[in-house]
């Protein structure tokens, strides 16, 4: 592609959408922008992308300007089979993703974490791990920073971690990490990808292009990612909490990387099995670029965690109040469910995501979930998988508030709130931050 020449379409105005158009008309290139969608936000948006220099295109004429456009720019919310995209292709039209777009014109070495659940923590810890060994970083990608927006910040010394989610592998194509992370795969987003064997094509792409010069890192204990390792050249390097594996393992509470000791597990500021799921990613991603255990073992101890998941919010009569709305599914939700610690009233609900609930009420009948408050688009379908597998103990509400507020009456002193919807939260809100966020605001108020 040259920037100068080429005649670019932007579809999909959301924060991807607004850095790739910044980034093309820095770069002198010609700009289309457009959104089938309409809001003040996106209306805004396009608006201020004009003043820049960019085009608005209607989606309804989008076929009028097709004969002169070079590449489509998809947004990671827009699907492949949009009907924009569609007609690109008809067109013979180049389609990418703003991801693709940041690479191509990147010159820096990329760590790329996808997975089900994990990856922003993951991403995360890695990135403190190098803060700690004092290595230049950015974290980028579906962590909430379009690739392309920190494109002049990354150069060849800088590590760019790179948080890649389904919809954005969608339209990878070049995209090569060097070092490139696969936590697990579990059910999600089969709304948009229609079959789980399609969902696992998906994440396997990150690994499409590495050499026998990058690395896999693979969750040995998920049998769908430990079988990648046939889909690559790249060198594998296993991690696990059950076996000894070439790679990073546990062993007598120690966090092991190929027989040498790096860490006590039992030191890790943060409790769970994902989260030590999350430690083993990052030490074999940080032990193949040569970072000292003493960096790697301190940065893992003295991490927190990330806003909105497993995030205590606060204590109110004897009742403690935890935000997951990060977790947008049923793995997510049932790996946090394993990490209380208390008898757990569990809040759930959301958008639909295509998902079966029947191993979510399963899960509750085992952990201790005094009760489950059902609330949002699922729950009517929520309610009927309960009632598949004989879990008694649900009620429902008809929103977030309303389910957080008889959540508040139903729990006692000495148990916990948790809420982990596993589902979108798109039926009330832009985003799992802003439900986070609304949790705690109504949690505040409680006294």
């Amino acid at each position: 592609m040259y920037l100068g020449t080429d005649v670019f379409l932007i579809v999909g105005i959301s924060r991807s959408g607004i850095a790739a158009t910044e980034f093309l008309l820095s770069q002198g290139a010609k700009c289309y922008v457009c959104d089938e969608l309409s809001s003040d936000g996106i209306d805004a948006s396009i608006a201020a992308l004009c003043q820049k220099g960019a085009i608005k295109a209607e989606a309804s004429k989008i076929n009028e300007i097709m004969p002169f456009i070079d590449v489509v720019v998809l947004s990671p919310g827009v699907p492949i089979d949009n009907s924009i995209p569609i007609s690109a292709k008809r067109a013979g039209k180049r389609i990418i993703g703003e991801m693709e777009l940041g690479y191509l014109y990147s010159v820096c070495p990329i760590v790329a974490v996808t997975g089900t659940n994990g990856k922003t923590t993951t991403c995360s810890m890695i990135a403190d791990v190098l803060q700690k060994a004092e290595i230049k970083h950015k974290l980028a990608g579906n962590i909430g920073i379009p690739f392309t927006s920190e494109i002049s910040s990354l150069d060849a010394h800088t590590v760019a971690v790179t948080e890649v989610s389904s919809f954005q592998l969608e339209t990878l194509c070049s995209f090569t990490p060097h070092i490139a992370v696969v936590t697990n795969v579990s059910e999600d987003h089969l709304v948009r990808h229609y079959t789980m064997q399609n969902y696992i094509f998906l994440k396997s792409k990150i690994l499409a292009n590495l050499r026998e010069s990058e690395f896999a890192v693979l969750n040995y204990d998920d049998y769908v990612v430990r079988g990648f390792a046939e889909k690559t050249k790249g060198k594998i390097i296993y991690f696990s909490a059950k076996e000894k594996v070439d790679g990073a393992y546990v062993e007598d509470d120690m966090i092991m990387w190929r027989g040498d000791a790096v860490m006590d597990k039992r030191l890790m500021t943060l409790g769970g099995e994902h989260n030590l799921y999350n430690a083993l990613a990052t030490v074999a991603v940080c032990k193949a670029l040569k970072i000292p255990d003493t960096a790697i073992a301190e940065a893992i101890i003295e991490f927190k965690g990330i806003k909105h998941r497993i995030e205590f919010i606060k204590s109110v009569g004897g009742v403690d109040f935890y935000n997951d709305s990060k977790a947008t599914n049923v793995d997510s939700t049932v790996k946090a469910l394993r990490s209380m610690t208390k008898p757990t009233v569990l809040l759930l609900g959301g958008k639909d995501k295509g998902q079966s609930f029947d191993e979510l009420f399963e899960a509750c009948k085992q952990l201790n979930v005094v009760k489950a408050v059902l609330f949002g688009e699922t729950r009517y379908k929520m309610l009927k998988s309960a009632e598949k597998v004989q879990f008694e103990n649900y009620c429902v509400a008809s929103n977030m508030e309303s389910a957080v507020k008889l959540a508040y009456c139903e729990a006692r002193s000495g148990q916990s709130v948790l809420l982990s919807p596993a589902c979108a939260s798109f039926d009330e809100f832009s985003g799992y931050e802003e439900r986070g966020a609304k949790f705690a605001e109504i949690v505040g108020n409680f006294t």
